[in-house]
């Protein structure tokens, strides 16, 4: 397991506050044991908890020419038809998956293609699992289109914790299945939307691996 290049910054900011809280407590309270020891092990645990949120472990990538892969760690919200106003402005088969802030927090092509269209959308940050905040929040949009035609649009969702999107993308690009398109910080929701009938292979609450469970197939 490697650590992510957007958590270089973050690291290095909580190793600082880390070094700066330690220095003082030893400074001012060495003479009270507990206290330090206290410090000492929410110190450890914080710098832990920043560690797993960047963290990018070794996998085995799934592909497949038909096959829709998730492009994030997490759990599957919602899976229904549903009007897509940006995009395509008609009905989809929207499917959802929410990012705890303990889940790997790297976004993945779901399918390979050419990227026909992007758009980041500066907004709110309302829980990721309100409905508002698919058009509400802060989020990008990135539709792909796949070579035999059919365009998969995905939607990163910043959510209550979550305070910056990250892509790799523009709108031009061949983009590669499971290749890293986006991060985002400390959890929230990717929405994607496919055409109806296309066959899900995910149940609700079903519990997701980016880059590695099968989302769908498609026609």
């Amino acid at each position: 397991m490697t650590i992510h290049k957007e958590g270089y910054t973050t690291i290095a900011l909580s190793l600082l506050f880390i070094f700066i809280l330690n220095a003082f407590i030893d400074y001012k309270f060495a003479d009270i044991a507990w206290l330090r020891w206290l410090v000492y092990i929410f110190s450890l645990a914080l710098f832990v908890i920043v560690l797993q949120f960047f963290r990018n472990p070794s996998r085995s990538f799934t592909s497949g020419d038909r096959l829709v892969i998730c492009p994030a760690d997490g759990k599957v919200v919602v899976i229904e038809e549903t009007e897509e106003p940006e995009y395509f402005k008609d009905k989809r088969l929207q499917v959802s998956i929410f990012m705890s802030p303990v889940n790997v927090h790297i976004n993945r092509n779901p399918i390979s293609g050419v990227v026909k269209f992007f758009k980041y959308h500066p907004g709110k940050y309302l829980a990721a699992w309100n409905p508002k905040s698919s058009t509400e929040n802060e989020r990008t949009t990135v539709v792909v289109e796949h070579k035999n035609g059919t365009p998969v649009l995905f939607r990163q969702i910043a959510g209550a914790l979550a305070r910056r999107i990250v892509w790799y993308v523009k709108e031009g690009d061949v983009v590669e299945q499971g290749k890293e398109f986006g991060f985002i910080k400390f959890g929230s929701r990717v929405d994607i939307f496919l055409p109806l009938g296309t066959k899900v292979n995910l149940e609700l609450n079903q519990v997701v691996k980016g880059g590695i469970t099968v989302l769908a197939e498609l026609a």
